[in-house]
C-alpha cells in the first residue's frame, strides 16, 4: 500500500493489515522475550516467565510503525504525532526557532504563534512524522528534565528536540519533541539539509511525551481541544486560514 494514491472517489485499494515494527524497537522486543524464555524454559518459573512474556508483546506493540494515509495539499499541516490535543494557545517560539540561522536563513520570529500540543500516552503509535514538506533547517537537541509532557513548562524544562522545517514558498513551521515522565530518548531520522515530504517519517520518542506544532502567522488550529489525532492524517490547519471551529464532547 505504501506509496499508493488513494482519493474520495474510490481510487485505490485499502485493506487492514498488521503493522510493521520499526526496526529501532526490534531488539527492545526481542531483549524482552529473551528475558521472558530464561525465566520459562531456563528456571522454569511461569509465574515471572509468562508476564514478562506479555511485556514483550507491548513493546513490540510501542514501536508499531503502522503506514497512513497522507491527505495531499500543498497548504495542509498534518498532525506529526498520534495522541490528544491538550493545548492550542498563542506563545512565543523557541528562542532557538525564533532567529536566523548561520547562513541567514530566517527563524519563526519573535512575535506569538499558535502553538498545537499533542500529548502521547504508552498506547499511542510513538512514530513521528513531518507535518509539513520542505527542507529540514534545523535540528536543535536540548537535554532537560522529564517532568510529565503534559504540563506546559515542560516545553521550556523537558529534553527537548526542535525542528524547523522551510516550505518550497519560504514559509517556515516549527516542531517540538518533547520527553516526558518516562521517555528517556529522542531519535531523529532526519538532520539539516534533508528534503522531507509532508507525513514522512521524522523520529520517535520512547515511552509516552508530546509533539509540538508552531503555526506560521495568520494561521488558525483546524483541530479542537480534547481532540484526538492520527499522526500524518489529521489535518492540524491550513495555510492562511482562520476560522472559529467549536466541538461537543459527548
Amino acid at each position: 500500500m505504501a506509496g499508493e494514491l488513494l482519493d474520495n472517489r474510490g481510487r485505490g485499494a485499502a485493506a487492514w493489515s498488521w503493522p510493521s515494527i520499526h526496526p529501532e524497537g526490534r531488539k527492545f522486543g526481542l531483549i524482552a522475550v529473551a528475558v521472558a524464555l530464561f525465566f520459562l524454559l531456563g528456571l522454569d518459573w511461569e509465574i515471572v516467565g509468562w508476564p514478562l512474556l506479555c511485556l514483550s508483546a507491548g513493546v513490540f506493540a510501542f514501536f508499531r510503525d503502522p503506514e497512513r494515509v497522507v491527505p495531499q495539499g500543498e497548504d495542509l499541516i498534518v498532525a506529526p504525532a498520534d495522541g490528544l490535543v491538550t493545548q492550542i494557545s498563542s506563545v512565543l517560539p523557541p528562542v532557538e526557532l525564533q532567529v536566523p540561522d548561520a547562513a541567514g536563513r530566517p527563524g519563526l520570529g519573535s512575535a506569538p504563534v499558535t502553538r498545537i500540543s499533542i500529548f502521547m500516552s504508552m498506547f499511542d503509535v510513538h512514530i513521528n512524522r513531518a507535518p509539513s514538506g520542505g527542507t529540514v533547517r534545523r535540528v536543535v537537541y536540548i537535554p532537560g528534565k522529564f517532568v510529565n509532557a503534559d504540563l506546559d513548562k515542560a516545553s521550556e524544562d523537558n529534553e527537548r528536540q526542535h525542528l524547523l522545517i522551510e516550505r518550497a514558498d519560504g514559509v517556515a513551521i516549527g516542531c517540538t519533541q518533547i520527553a516526558g515522565l518516562v521517555a528517556r530518548r529522542i531519535v531523529p531520522f532526519v538532520k539539516p539539509g534533508d528534503i522531507v515530504a509532508t507525513g514522512q517519517r521524522i523520529g520517535l520518542i520512547r515511552f509516552g511525551s508530546r509533539v509540538d506544532v508552531y503555526l506560521p502567522a495568520g494561521t488558525d488550529a483546524r483541530v479542537v481541544l480534547g481532540q484526538k489525532t492520527v499522526c500524518g492524517e489529521t489535518v492540524l490547519a491550513e495555510l492562511g486560514q482562520q476560522c472559529l471551529i467549536e466541538g461537543v464532547c459527548q
